[in-house]
């Protein structure tokens, strides 16, 4: 079976879920025996104006067509940036090229809706994996503007309101002004009915009319597939398929026994959507017994630099916590045995963290917002605990239980829950494929 993969980022310059996601799933299908193509975007700021360029590389012998152009030089960059002619021209071209079964996308952010309509229109069959809500929000997080959660319906004039309050000039009036402001705002745009409310209604309708014309939607997460079916998408095949890991390549680790110090450990992005401001706040309101606690944070402080050094100046200096850096996944093991505790402390709808399914196979308990997907995957006290999103004393009393019950970390990760292999989510992903060339 011929498969062409399509993804906003893939490794080994970009390193996010659904980039290394988009990787284990081409990988794995190519060890079954089948062709993978995957095409990706390197850069929407390069490329020559409106002319896209590319380049046919491999990565860990997968074939990549990586895109590269300037979204901003295009006609209508709001537009473009969820239906993208360009895109859907070069999407078009491989599918004559490389002869796919099916098409594959990850996400759908910068590949646009084009990169489903261009195989549409050709006959090949289309899945699509949610890996956040891109095809809801403009910001892809459903997070607003002022880092408050987006919990209403998607309402064209909400969001209108929060992508203009992403604008210092609109920002800061309407903080002063209690959000008078913004409410002036929707009185004048719901009777002008402003360009950027009509827009935001177009983009709704054409993703949410175009999801439900792919042939099967795959939700990593039952919130996920819940939220979506909320929000008025209803495709006729909208299945859930826990995404799988790899742990072939993982070396060994040896435990630490020193159960009166306390190790808290973080792995992800050092951003702002991730709470890791929220998690260190926690730490400082511990409460040592024998030994302080340790807080060790893994994850890429080149990301965001803004807000690494807005963290950094939080910390200011402590030795109790480390910035450790990027890790290669070989190492998840050992990076696990250097650990008592995870915490994922996002402030966002998390949807199937990699992280919490790579704790649960080296039984380390889990401490998670109570939040999205992350909810669904931890019990409080089964395999860890929950606490209040954003709320660092709520996450303090639940680490201060480690400190003062240290079986706890012992207990918790006694039974951990299965969880599903890369090859296994291979066979799941076949199944779907194989029933598309049937019908």
């Amino acid at each position: 079976m011929k498969v062409l993969m399509a993804v906003h980022h893939f490794p080994p310059a970009f390193g996010g879920g659904a980039e290394w996601r988009a990787y284990r799933t081409a990988r794995g299908l190519q060890q079954a025996g089948h062709q993978v193509q995957v095409v990706c975007v390197d850069s929407i700021t390069h490329g020559g104006g409106q002319t896209l360029k590319y380049d046919e590389t491999t990565y860990d012998g997968v074939a990549v067509c990586r895109l590269y152009f300037n979204l901003a030089q295009s006609p209508n960059p709001f537009l473009w940036s969820y239906r993208n002619p360009i895109i859907g021209q070069h999407v078009s071209d491989l599918l004559d090229e490389f002869g796919p079964d099916v098409l594959h996308l990850i996400s759908g952010y910068l590949l646009s809706g084009s990169t489903i309509e261009a195989a549409q229109s050709v006959g090949v069959p289309t899945v699509v994996t949610l890996t956040d809500f891109w095809f809801l929000c403009p910001r892809i997080t459903l997070v607003c503007s002022d880092d408050s959660l987006c919990t209403t319906p998607a309402d064209p004039l909400a969001c209108a309101l929060c992508l203009r309050k992403e604008q210092r000039r609109y920002r800061l009036p309407d903080q002063l002004s209690g959000g008078m402001l913004g409410r002036a705002f929707s009185l004048i745009w719901r009777k002008n009915n402003d360009a950027l409310l009509a827009a935001l209604q177009a983009r709704k309708s054409y993703l949410v009319s175009l999801l439900d014309t792919v042939d099967f939607v795959i939700s990593p997460s039952q919130f996920l597939k819940q939220l979506f079916e909320a929000r008025g998408v209803a495709p006729l095949r909208f299945v859930y398929m826990r995404q799988g890991l790899d742990t072939t390549n993982w070396v060994d680790g040896k435990p630490t026994s020193n159960k009166s110090h306390l190790r808290i450990g973080y792995i992800g992005q050092i951003a702002k959507h991730k709470g890791v401001d929220v998690l260190v706040e926690a730490f400082y309101r511990l409460r040592a017994r024998e030994k302080a606690p340790q807080l060790i944070l893994y994850g890429d402080t080149d990301q965001f630099p803004d807000f690494a050094k807005q963290l950094h100046k939080q910390v200011q200096g402590r030795e109790d916590i480390v910035f450790a850096g990027r890790f290669q996944n070989s190492q998840i093991r050992r990076i696990h045995a250097g650990i008592n505790v995870l915490v994922v402390p996002s402030v966002w709808y998390e949807n199937s963290p990699n992280v919490i399914l790579e704790a649960f196979v080296t039984g380390t308990p889990v401490v998670v917002s109570r939040l999205g997907g992350m909810g669904e995957l931890v019990a409080d006290g089964v395999n860890g605990f929950q606490f209040e999103p954003g709320n660092a004393k709520s996450l303090a009393r639940v680490l201060q239980r480690f400190i003062d019950q240290p079986h706890l970390v012992s207990n918790l990760g006694r039974d951990m829950p299965l969880v599903k292999t890369v090859q296994e989510e291979i066979r799941e992903l076949l199944q779907i494929y194989t029933s598309l060339q049937a019908n």
